[in-house]
């Protein structure tokens, strides 16, 4: 028993992250810090403006207590969901939230998708969405809960405006606004 619980009654998670089970757990080392990816205060925007808490109509705003369910519920064995890391896979390598599939949304820094193929592509192959002519059918697909690096960084917000735009359902996007930085500033295992 550790006396850095993730709350009271909850002092770890387990999810499976590449086949293999982690426990997420509180850092327990009282000389920790954050990672310096997340310590910089002086960020320029444009590109790295500070999001809004919330990001669309019918687009859940998460803590980390909420993605924490979702990768329990995903560990039972519901395959409805689904925790997704947008980030570029250069930011996915350096470490991600255990459970995290890496899933980077193609884009520039203006927002605009560069690779809408790709995204459809992904519509149909990782989160069960089903084309139908020229649109898609989502009754099928998973929910999604996306994040990125953190309240300044705008990659998921873009995401999930694009998906928003090609019919995602807005009940199914989840957002997990704190992303990256707010994980490592509360000392959540890192994979």
């Amino acid at each position: 028993m550790t006396d850095n619980n993730i709350t009271l009654r909850m002092p770890t998670v387990e999810a499976h992250h590449l086949g293999k089970l982690v426990t997420i757990r509180r850092e327990e080392d009282p000389a920790a810090t954050i990672r310096a990816d997340y310590a910089a205060t002086a960020r320029k925007c444009p590109p790295y403006c500070i999001q809004p808490m919330q990001l669309a109509a019918g687009v859940e705003t998460l803590g980390e207590l909420e993605v924490l369910d979702h990768l329990k519920r995903i560990r039972g064995g519901d395959e409805t969901l689904m925790v997704v890391d947008s980030r570029t896979p250069d930011w996915y390598a350096k470490g991600t939230i255990p459970g995290a599939i890496n899933v980077p949304y193609a884009q520039n820094m203006a927002g605009h998708a560069t690779d809408v193929p790709g995204v459809k592509q992904t519509l149909v192959e990782l989160f069960g969405a089903r084309e139908v002519a020229e649109a898609f059918d989502f009754s099928n697909a998973r929910t999604l809960a996306i994040f990125c690096n953190g309240p300044w960084c705008g990659q998921t917000p873009n995401y999930i405006r694009t998906l928003l735009a090609l019919g995602y359902p807005a009940a199914k996007l989840k957002w997990y606004r704190g992303g990256m930085q707010d994980w490592c500033s509360l000392g959540l295992t890192v994979i």
